[in-house]
């Protein structure tokens, strides 16, 4: 859609902010100053403003979407990504990227058509959490007006799960969580890295076919939930299927989008596990772009060949690993603590300190104060960081996340001191 030519000034400007805030992302030699990212989120809610006014309160209407809309999403996905990584999770612009992420998945859910309980109270508890944030400012932005629509947006989706998951008997529930478990064993070989075998399929599909049969009795009843149970075993059926076709052999137009799911897969489990150490949280704009451009690709629900409405074989591969990769992101957004990226380094060298002494305590009494010697020497070599008390960075600011780092510290004395006194005793 072409752009309306009121709208022009604030492209231009938007655009001008996302180069200010991409040249940041790629500067690996300095971490980002909370007063830049401050004026750049400032810069941004004057334009949103603007932007607003010319539409009349419909931002994200469909019938005005256009290029606008796109730089905007960037934007707030990276704004969100430098308050965390500035240790301000807590703060408005911070959640865009958990929102976005909550969304996606959510859409996964509802497509694929298989979730339990556990899942989806998992994403409540996530926007429950937003929610708190957003309705704990009281800045009245169009920003965050923003935000709490797509919050709004994302609170449906899930009401609209939970719903169909509440509707159904207690008869049936066995029965639906059977059918979630063979679903969750789908997804697991749909993402192995080396691939599965037809047989892998056959064995899940011999599991589905028996539990087909078994309903057959439940059905006899009038109980809810039938239509949800039936419509599982349609979607296992069929994508076993999909899948038994693509062993080895997933369609040509759906290979680079595979092999390019999968890659990003590994790379975001392999930061799960180093991330508190690694991982810059604006690295995860990066895989948030990418899964967006895959998104895109779909059409009606379906990744379709060029020019045609013809569904190419390795529709459930591709869901597997785009909803693999949305729980990985979510899962790492869920776990960032609100200490900036400048303080890391001492809030990880305290965390691991801890969970050491923690194994200690678990041991009884040490031995010796000496086997104690490691311990008292790396807390005192971090509390020698400090100026007058605070850790400052290496031009002299004071990053966020003190408190989190000083009660760390302190935890951390106090239970060396206890374990010194055992091991006098």
């Amino acid at each position: 859609m072409s752009i309306p030519t009121e709208e022009i000034p604030t492209l231009e400007s938007l655009i001008t902010i996302r180069h200010k805030l991409s040249a940041l992302k790629k500067d690996r030699d300095s971490f980002p100053e909370s007063h830049q990212i401050i004026e750049l989120y400032k810069e941004t809610e004057n334009e949103v403003e603007k932007l607003n006014n010319i539409r009349t309160g419909h931002i994200w209407s469909s019938s005005s979407r256009n290029r606008l809309n796109d730089v905007l999403d960037d934007i707030m996905t990276l704004l969100s990504l430098f308050f965390m990584s500035i240790g301000r999770n807590r703060e408005s612009p911070a959640v865009y990227v958990h929102l976005a992420t909550v969304e996606r998945y959510l859409e996964q859910l509802a497509h694929m058509g298989i979730y339990t309980d556990t899942i989806l109270l998992e994403n409540q508890a996530r926007l429950d959490d937003i929610k708190e944030i957003l309705y704990s400012d009281k800045s009245g932005s169009c920003f965050v007006a923003l935000l709490k629509h797509k919050l709004h947006l994302c609170s449906q989706s899930l009401e609209n799960l939970l719903h169909n998951i509440q509707e159904v008997s207690p008869s049936l529930k066995p029965l639906q969580e059977s059918l979630v478990n063979l679903r969750s064993q789908l997804g697991q070989l749909a993402q192995r890295a080396g691939g599965y075998t037809v047989e892998d399929v056959k064995a899940i599909q011999t599991k589905i076919r028996e539990l087909d049969n078994s309903k057959l009795e439940l059905f006899e009843q009038d109980l809810k939930g039938k239509a949800l149970i039936e419509g599982l075993l349609d979607q296992l059926h069929e994508e076993t299927q999909d899948m038994k076709a693509s062993v080895n052999n997933v369609s040509e137009q759906l290979a680079p989008i595979v092999d390019r799911l999968k890659q990003i897969k590994c790379q975001l489990e392999r930061l799960a596990l180093t991330h508190k150490w690694t991982l810059r949280e604006t690295d995860l704009y990066t895989y948030h772009l990418q899964l967006e451009e895959i998104e895109k690709l779909r059409q009606n629900g379906s990744f379709k060949e060029a020019e045609s409405e013809n569904i190419p074989e390795g529709q459930a591969v591709v869901n597997f690993l785009l909803r693999g990769c949305y729980r990985t992101m979510a899962k790492m957004l869920s776990e960032n603590v609100p200490v900036a990226e400048a303080l890391m380094p001492v809030h990880n060298q305290l965390s691991t300190v801890r969970r050491c002494l923690v194994e200690v305590t678990k041991w009884g009494k040490p031995d010796s104060v000496r086997d104690l010697y490691p311990y008292q020497m790396k807390l005192a070599s971090i509390d020698n960081m400090r100026t007058n008390g605070t850790f400052c960075d290496e031009e002299g600011n004071v990053p966020e996340g003190q408190a989190i780092c000083v009660a760390l510290l302190n935890e951390c004395y106090d239970m060396l001191h206890e374990l010194v006194a055992l091991a006098d005793s």
